[in-house]
């Protein structure tokens, strides 16, 4: 059951993935949280984050960024950052990240989301079948609501992570034997 929550994969920071890899796996659209994925909550776009879409541009991916704040919040990111938006977004329904991928011209095969949140970011792009990556969040300092989430998220990071490991010593073990046969 849990695993319906379960990320692709979880890393540090938007700013460390290998976007020219996830290039060339085929990946052409990038869906993205805002607040505390790409910036702390309510933060302006900063140099790191207009750095970063003007790479995944050069390299030729389309952006989409997808908010359930409102509308004044997202466009303020926006400004420096020029990617297709929607706001007020509902995640984690799978609707608003079908319509990313229609903004963006992709598909569920070439699209990944980017989100801080296993509740709403990433159980919403699995339910809109598409691969997720988590991110530590940037900022500590959050809503009340957000904070109880964390504590939630807990046990699932938890699982996912011990998940991971086995899968790791098992295949690490299958190598093994492939080798010794």
């Amino acid at each position: 059951m849990l695993e319906k929550l379960y990320p692709g994969d979880y890393v540090d920071s938007v700013y460390i993935i290998d976007f020219e890899q996830l290039a060339k796996e085929g990946y052409r659209g990038l869906i993205f949280d805002i607040d505390n994925t790409l910036v702390p909550h309510g933060e302006p776009a900063d140099e790191k984050a207009k750095k970063l879409f003007a790479r995944l541009r050069q390299l030729g991916f389309a952006c989409c960024l997808l908010s359930n704040n409102k509308e004044e919040r997202v466009k303020m990111f926006n400004e420096e950052i020029n990617a297709c938006y929607i706001y007020k977004a509902g995640k984690p329904k799978a609707d608003s990240y079908l319509r990313a991928m229609e903004l963006m011209g992709t598909g569920r095969k070439d699209t990944l989301f980017i989100g801080d949140q296993i509740f709403t970011d990433i159980c919403g792009a699995n339910l809109a079948g598409i691969r997720s990556i988590l991110v530590k969040p940037i900022h500590p300092k959050e809503e009340i609501q957000i904070v109880l989430k964390r504590y939630l998220e807990k046990p699932i990071l938890w699982s996912y992570k011990r998940r991971k490991a086995k899968e790791g010593k098992s295949d690490g073990q299958s190598a093994k034997r492939k080798a010794g046969s």
